[in-house]
């Protein structure tokens, strides 16, 4: 297999193989990612997807793998994001010319954004929970209770009432086209109130843990957990059951587009293929080079010989459906999406409505100040973030999305 990545030698203990040749890769993403290179618990290499930029404590678009240990803020506190993608019967030919009506039913049908305050007056939460809702959160409440049994601050979260619920910043509901004209539906969402605590509350205990033991970093964010220690157990199994949460928060808002867009339209269609739903906010526990090791991908996706995945792009750029090719030197991994090239901030500052109207031509979907942060210019190519994994995923579906709806 040609090699496509580069090698980055390091001040550390591990080596770092970057798949970012022909994209941006900014030099606070390296010295961040040479921190967490100098970590005795990192196993073989760290590696690195060609979306990567700077994250908090651990880049995005990288993929850690750790022996005995795990270090809560390289998950982050949107445990188990990622994405759905459904192919339906539909084909463009029967969608309506105007596509609003769509769009609306969508945002009816799916709570997604903030407004202030929280609970059940948040519009991205249930004010009333729906029955599916209610159903499929029992399966989660057990495991749930017994979590906060141990640690109670969990307790007090939004956590039945944010399932099945959007969120807000890059978080998006799809309708697209495929290149033979297939609808899809498309959505990108993860664990919402609840994995937020879990995630922020552990971070914090492993940041007392590193204290506690006089364990010098060369950055806090990156206190970790060990097998055996306090917390260890109670992370791992946390995580997992966030990890859940998230795969069914996206099954349930799947199924909510889904039924509303059988009302907006005359013709019936049927569900023709469930592409993936898959993390790319997660640990693993896997085996590489020749160890038992928990996997971290931090905006990343599993990409095993054979199993498919999403690669979204931005709001007016093209995504892919894609299957794995196996590469063991990525820890069988690929990118999770195209990869921001500026901060929010600095998006705002540059671009204006009139810029996002430009970039979005042709989709329906919110073309005002409060989505102008994730306008296609703040994002990599995506054409060329595709090139530079060549060697880790083919593609299988080429996707244009007609409809956005954004948290």
């Amino acid at each position: 297999m040609c090699k496509n990545y580069n090698v980055i030698e390091t001040e550390g203990r591990a080596t770092i193989k970057a798949w970012t040749k022909g994209v941006p890769f900014e030099e606070k993403a390296k010295q961040q990612l040479n921190n967490m290179a100098s970590m005795s618990l990192v196993h073989s290499h760290i590696a690195v997807m060609p979306d990567v930029h700077l994250g908090k404590g651990a880049t995005i678009g990288s993929v850690i793998p750790s022996v005995k240990a795990v270090i809560p803020a390289a998950v982050g506190v949107d445990i188990g994001c990622g994405m759905v993608a459904t192919k339906t019967t539909l084909t463009a030919s029967q969608l309506p010319d105007n596509l609003s009506a769509i769009r609306h039913a969508f945002e009816a049908a799916v709570p997604h954004g903030r407004t202030s305050g929280r609970g059940r007056t948040d519009r991205g939460s249930w004010h009333n929970v729906p029955d599916i809702v209610a159903s499929e959160w029992l399966k989660l409440q057990a495991r749930f209770e017994l979590i906060c049994a141990k640690h109670p601050v969990i307790k007090k979260t939004n956590n039945v009432i944010h399932l099945g619920t959007m969120g807000t910043g890059n978080h998006f509901l799809e309708l697209c086209l495929d290149e033979n004209d297939a609808v899809w539906i498309m959505l990108h969402s993860g664990s919402r109130g609840v994995g937020n605590r879990i995630g922020t509350y552990f971070i914090e205990l492993a940041k007392k843990e590193m204290m506690r033991h006089q364990i010098n970093l060369p950055d806090m964010d990156l206190a970790y957990l060990e097998e055996g220690s306090d917390y260890f157990d109670d992370y791992v199994e946390a995580v997992e059951w966030a990890q859940d949460f998230a795969t069914k928060n996206r099954e349930i808002m799947m199924f909510n587009a889904i039924a509303a867009l059988r009302k907006q339209l005359p013709v019936k269609f049927s569900i023709a293929e469930l592409a993936v739903n898959c993390h790319h906010n997660y640990i693993s526990r896997e085996h590489h080079f020749g160890k038992d090791c928990y996997v971290t991908r931090k905006g990343a996706v599993r990409a095993r010989k054979g199993e498919m995945g999403i690669i979204p792009g931005s709001m007016g750029a093209r995504s892919f459906i894609v299957r794995g090719l196996g590469n063991p030197e990525s820890f069988n991994s690929c990118s999770h999406g195209a990869g921001r090239v500026m901060s929010r901030t600095q998006a705002k500052k540059i671009y204006n409505v009139a810029d996002q109207i430009a970039a979005t031509q042709g989709v329906e979907c919110r073309k005002d100040a409060s989505v102008i942060d994730e306008i296609p210019h703040a994002y990599k190519d995506i054409d060329k973030v595709m090139e530079a994994q060549k060697d880790l995923v083919e593609v299988v579906h080429t996707l244009k999305q007609v409809v956005c709806v954004k948290g």
